[in-house]
Parts: structure tokens; sequence; C-alpha cells
């Protein structure tokens, strides 16, 4: 009975079933084009913001994620998540509304996929929450990939960000698989902007206001040095006495830069700190031990 209604129906729905199909491709066609096109509108408006801001845009840039690399890789990667959902749904209705035509029953069908769906979902929610996060981290870009950031108890820089999993490399080398499900915070120190903080301890005695005229004297040449005022957002601020204690004075120094700059920053502000402090004779900590006295 099955075979004659398929022989009886085929030859007279042969032409409504190629105009599903073509309508179908058409449609997916046309989805994928919107979508590219939505992405390459909402890229090239927030380039065309960026530009018009000069310097600070460029910052602001590398400071919200904005900088041309990551911001195609996050919209090609949305992009390509909305289109197979949309391929997915299209392909779906299509087979159905063929099926429906050549006569086959569509309820016991339909009353199939919706317990297998009801199975799957129970057998696989972990898979669609991880899924599901990892869609909304790169939405929102919460973190990408050269970002160092803290997720959980793991620190290291993020090397790849998936829709199920991220992996992040630490300090020690070891490439850490966190499931986008089981984030629940997020340290990211590569967003924004960073703080360069240097510490300096002298010896106790020193005068302190003599020792921090140097610093505002090398925090101000440090800001005007064109390879590190591309870096800085502000000129490095010398705060002043930190900590006392019985061996050493110290003096704080911070810098407000680029986002992931710091560590840069601080180095070299250290050493060019530590170069003119001797250069002045300012006394380094003192060291009490075997053979010393006070």
């Amino acid at each position: 009975m099955l075979l004659q209604t398929f022989a009886f129906a085929w030859p007279e729905d042969a032409i409504s079933i190629s105009v599903i199909i073509l309508l179908a491709l058409l449609t997916r066609w046309l989805v994928q084009v919107a979508i590219r096109r939505m992405v390459k509108i909402s890229t090239d408006r927030a380039f065309q913001h960026l530009e018009r801001l000069g310097r600070p845009g460029q910052l602001l840039a590398q400071a919200t994620g904005l900088e041309s690399t990551r911001q195609a890789e996050r919209a090609a990667t949305m992009g390509s998540v909305i289109g197979s959902a949309a391929t997915f749904i299209i392909t779906t209705v299509a087979v159905l509304t063929i099926l429906s035509h050549v006569g086959i029953n569509l309820g016991p069908v339909l009353a199939s996929a919706g317990v297998g769906g009801v199975a799957l979902a129970f057998g696989a929610q972990s898979l669609v929450k991880d899924v599901i996060s990892g869609i909304f981290l790169i939405l929102e870009d919460q973190y990408g990939v050269g970002d160092v950031v803290t997720i959980g108890t793991v620190s290291g820089t993020v090397e790849h960000v998936g829709l199920r999993v991220t992996s992040i490399r630490d300090a020690n080398g070891m490439l850490w698989y966190v499931r986008n499900g089981e984030i629940t915070t997020v340290g990211n120190v590569s967003q924004g902007w960073s703080i360069a903080t240097v510490d300096l301890p002298i010896h106790p005695s020193e005068d302190a206001g003599r020792a921090i005229d140097i610093l505002e004297g090398v925090a101000e040449e440090f800001a005007h040095d064109e390879e590190y005022a591309e870096q800085l957002m502000e000129a490095p601020e010398v705060l002043g006495v930190e900590t006392i204690t019985g061996t050493a004075m110290t003096l704080r120094i911070t810098a407000k830069c680029a986002a992931n700059k710091q560590w840069g920053v601080q180095r070299e502000l250290r050493e060019r700190a530590k170069h003119a402090l001797d250069a002045a004779g300012v006394r380094g900590p003192a060291v009490w031990g075997p053979g010393t006295t006070h």
C-alpha cells in the first residue's frame, strides 16, 4: 500500500517537490547573505567610529576587542553558528513538507521525534549547556584567543575558544581544557585597561621627598618616550611611600596602560627608576645578617 501511494504521488507531486527544494535552497542562500551583510555592517560601523576617535580609538579597540583580527574571528564564529542553525531549521521544514506531499502521515513521525528529543535532551543536557554557554561567551566577548584570564583555579593564556571547550595554557606550559558550561566566573586582565605597578625598595633612612622627585622625573621622561607612549593611556604616577619596615622603605609607581601591556611597561619603568636612583646615590634596602651591625 505504501509503495502504491509513492508510485501514485511522485508523478503528481514532482513539480511541488522541486519547488520546495528550490525554495529551501533560495531561502538558505538569502539567510546566509543576510548574515554576512549584517556582520559586515556591524563591523564596519565599529571601525568607522574608532577611526573618528583617532589614537584614543585605537586604544579603545585594543581594550574592547574591536581590533581587526579579533573582531573578524568573533564575527565569523557567530555567523557560522547562526548560519548552521538556520540551515538545520530550513532543511527540517523542507523535509517535513516533502514527506507530507508524498503522503506520509507525519503524526507518528513527529511523535517519535518528540520522544527521541526528550531522551536526547536528558542524555546530552551537559553538552547542550556547554554549547549554549560557549555561544554567549563568544557573543559577549568575555575573552578571546591571546587573553590572559583566570577561570576558577586555572590562570593562563587562552589558546582556543570553542563552542564546547576553552583551552588555556598556564605559566608552566600545561594546557587546560575547561568546559564552557562549568565556567561561572572569569577574570580577564587583557580587556579594558591594565595597571603597571612598580615597587622600589630603598634604605629607610633615605630622604623620601628627594627619592620621589627623582622618580617623578623618570615618570615624566617615560611618558614622553615615543616607544612607550603608544602603550600608555595616562602618564605614570608616583604614588609615594607604600610601606616602611626596619630594612626598607618602598616607593610605588603606577601607570595606566593598554590591556596586556602592563608587564613590558613595568619592566622598563623599573629598570629606568633603578638606574636613576643609583645615579643619584640613593641607597638600597638595608641588609641585616651575620657580621653586620645596626
